[in-house]
């Protein structure tokens, strides 16, 4: 239920609406309008990258993943709401209220994630992950279908961008305020607290100074994270920039985008649903080889595409990829990592997926600000991404990375021995 309500806010204000509008209305197509947002994400990001490893460790040690991740829940749809408050020219104010939703948003998305390993087997991780994925498409579909009848009817009546895009944001904050509640009243943090004799913070780094420590033990693991962050790059730009990508090369409508997107998101809940029995039976990593090949083809149609009809065929070919690959490899972290620290190897899950969202639009960002506006040039560089995580997962031995972190020892147990 976490999934579904947080979905909304990736769904509306990163992909299908704020994205375009802080490019078309906000920053009035200026030249740089486009690098401007993915650097406003770009610091959200980095923002993440700082914390995500001492929250997970904090969170192990105290037992603390369902209070933290009230706190940035709460942190998140309070920003959300904020941004119906941006308008024309507000280029500043729409950069901030950026970062710091997305900041909200991404810290809660690694302690949600961190969940899963408690409520799932080895052999069932994959499938419970793809349900997870697979209704949180159901709740960005729920939010965005909201938000389009909401467009539909004030376009309708001829309302301006700067008029119906602000009741979006407040329509998804309210979907995310709302859907989260069985999360808070019915999941059950099912840790216990492992006290050491210091304090919280200096238990976190000492925990991250032995997964440092004992990096050789996990090298799977430190080598699908690598992957992670070149394939994930593609992926989050994708996420990042459809919206601009659909209006600028495309010449889609506000409502043809959303339209758009609903679909996707339709195409992204069945191969994530479908993908997790894939995964289960196929093995983690030739699911995730095979939606990173389909991801290429992807891209290439949406390269190629002159006119609506090819384009359609690529964006429901990026929801099945979409779906599928993130919930693929959301489960192989949770496959290799250790027993007793999920939360902490999970923020370094975080710490590789923000690194790439910070790779990937930026590049996009940076091609299209240097090319004059060149938007397929971006989309073409950007399947790039997904060539070089191929190369890198090749490497991968899943099993030998899962007895590796069943074998880890706890922190301090290897001075306890001596």
């Amino acid at each position: 239920m976490y999934d579904f309500a947080n979905s909304g806010y990736t769904t509306v204000v990163i992909t299908a609406v704020f994205s375009a509008y802080f490019v078309a209305e906000v920053a009035g197509n200026a030249p740089w309008a486009t690098f401007a947002w993915t650097a406003a994400l770009a610091v959200s990001y980095a923002l993440i990258m700082c914390t995500a490893p001492v929250i997970g460790a904090w969170a192990d040690a105290r037992a603390a993943k369902k209070s933290l991740l009230g706190a940035t829940t709460l942190g998140c749809i309070a920003f959300t709401a904020a941004l119906a408050l941006i308008g024309h020219g507000d280029v500043a104010g729409g950069i901030a209220l950026i970062i710091l939703s997305n900041f909200f948003f991404g810290s809660g998305e690694n302690l949600i994630a961190a969940f899963l390993p408690e409520i799932a087997e080895g052999e069932a991780l994959g499938r419970v992950s793809g349900w997870g994925w697979s209704l949180g498409y159901c709740g960005g579909l729920v939010a965005l279908g909201i938000c389009l009848a909401y467009v539909t009817h004030a376009q309708g009546r001829g309302a301006p961008a700067t008029e119906f895009v602000p009741v979006t944001m407040l329509i998804t904050a309210a979907i995310f305020a709302l859907a989260c509640l069985p999360t808070f009243l019915f999941l059950r943090e099912r840790a216990q607290p492992q006290p050491d004799g210091s304090t919280a913070v200096r238990a976190a780094f000492a925990r991250l100074r032995e997964t440092l420590r004992t990096a050789h033990r996990y090298r799977d693991l430190r080598r699908f994270l690598v992957c992670l962050v070149l394939y994930q790059a593609g992926i989050q730009t994708v996420i990042a920039l459809a919206a601009i990508y659909a209006q600028q090369a495309m010449g889609f409508t506000t409502r043809d985008t959303l339209l758009l997107i609903l679909v996707v998101n339709v195409t992204a809940a069945l191969g994530a649903f479908a993908f997790g029995y894939v995964q289960d039976r196929l093995g983690h990593v030739p699911t995730i080889v095979l939606t990173l090949l389909g991801w290429v083809v992807t891209v290439l149609l949406a390269w190629r595409a002159e006119g609506p009809a090819l384009f359609w065929v690529a964006a429901n070919l990026v929801g099945v990829c979409l779906g599928s690959s993130q919930s693929a490899g959301r489960a192989l972290v949770a496959y290799l990592s250790p027993p007793g620290r999920q939360a902490e190897f999970f923020g370094l899950w975080g710490l590789a997926v923000k690194l790439s969202s910070i790779l990937g639009p930026l590049t996009y960002g940076a091609v299209t600000w240097l090319s004059g506006g060149d938007h397929r040039l971006a989309i073409l560089i950007t399947g790039g991404y997904f060539i070089a995580g191929i190369a890198i997962i090749a490497g991968v031995d899943a099993g030998r990375g899962r007895a590796a972190a069943r074998d880890l020892q706890p922190v301090g147990a290897d001075r306890a021995a001596r």
